[in-house]
């Protein structure tokens, strides 16, 4: 098969990127990315050279470009990970989530139906449910769970979950949706929490923390997340969602202490913060779905997969230094400038 994979730079998209090329050598694929500030083609270092790896650069809401696209290349999956996804940068600047999340998505769907796809599949995401009250243990997310929006980001991405949607049951195109809890692992952009602690805590900086950092996260490894998405691709039924959790909800507080336990650093570097504005309180997935038609559990809890993590990030120091420094930026002139 050949398959598109949008955003391919960016953190989930990347390790996505990583697994498909190396899990599936017969397969071609496709990593359309625009690079804006959080595309990194470093991230892509180890598969540039594979022969069933190419890199397109471009952006999914340029209607004229998407369509050449399509003719050339005639995919027969496209998986979108493609977006703005940064809650703050969403309260500050919400036009460009609508373009790239809304926008960017329907030129993708239009492009689907013209040249004919046997699956497009949206990676969405479980904040488009909104929050669940802290006080509420037994509470958890669900597909039928009502869309029920916080941010700009989280409206941008419901908003195209519901086109997605909308495209299967009126044009019949092919879909899947995916909604996940909160991602970690290898190659996360450093403004995240968790490499942003890792990163700020061996340098013995000052750790921000938002209010009381008592917000509950479910927390899911990025490779057992890829495989829940490979698994929906290919054997997902059509027109239907699918919630992908870890079974691993921690308070942000609980997360910060445990990355500076694993690194021998003090408490004394959390510094609370304002928090920020609608700030969801709980995120809980509940992935029964995914466990029972599709036989997918996480292989990893947050306690190994946290450690994995944090093995990554001092044995990869150059990655995110690069990236802190803005070096990372000019890998592609370095990479491609005379290709193009």
């Amino acid at each position: 098969m050949k398959i598109i994979v949008t955003g391919g730079a960016g953190f989930i998209g990347g390790n996505f990127v990583h697994y498909m090329v190396n899990q599936y050598p017969e397969d071609m694929i496709i990593n359309l990315d625009l690079l804006t500030y959080a595309g990194n083609l470093e991230t892509l270092k180890p598969v540039e050279n594979a022969p069933n790896y190419k890199f397109v650069k471009g952006d999914i809401a340029d209607r004229e470009f998407i369509f050449k696209l399509f003719e050339e290349e005639k995919p027969d999956v496209v998986i979108n990970f493609a977006a703005e996804s940064h809650v703050d940068r969403s309260i500050t600047d919400p036009e460009s989530f609508v373009r790239t999340n809304v926008m960017g998505t329907t030129t993708l769907l239009d492009a689907c139906r013209k040249y004919g796809i046997k699956r497009y599949h949206q990676v969405s995401t479980d904040e488009v449910y909104g929050d669940l009250p802290l006080d509420r243990p037994d509470l958890f997310f669900t597909e039928e769970t009502p869309l029920h929006t916080s941010s700009p980001y989280s409206s941008s991405k419901a908003s195209a979950d519901l086109f997605v949607l909308a495209y299967h049951r009126t044009y019949g195109l092919p879909v899947t949706v995916s909604r996940c809890s909160n991602n970690y692992g290898p190659y996360h952009f450093p403004e995240k929490l968790i490499p942003l602690i890792i990163s700020r805590a061996l340098n013995d900086e000052e750790l921000p923390v938002y209010g009381k950092g008592d917000n509950v996260r479910d927390w899911l490894y990025v490779t057992d997340h890829c495989k829940a998405i490979d698994l929906v691709v290919r054997k997902g039924r059509v027109g239907e969602v699918y919630n992908i959790g870890g079974h691993n909800e921690r308070t942000n507080l609980e997360v910060v202490k445990t990355i500076l336990k694993a690194l021998g650093k003090p408490e004394s570097l959390i510094k609370f913060v304002t928090d920020r504005p609608g700030h969801d309180r709980r995120y809980a997935i509940d992935p029964t779905k995914m466990e029972t038609e599709l036989g997918w559990k996480p292989e990893y809890t947050f306690d190994t997969g946290i450690v994995k993590t944090i093995e990554w990030y001092l044995n990869n120091k150059e990655w995110w230094e690069h990236i802190i420094s803005g070096e990372y930026t000019k890998y592609f002139e370095n990479m491609y400038g005379e290709r193009l």
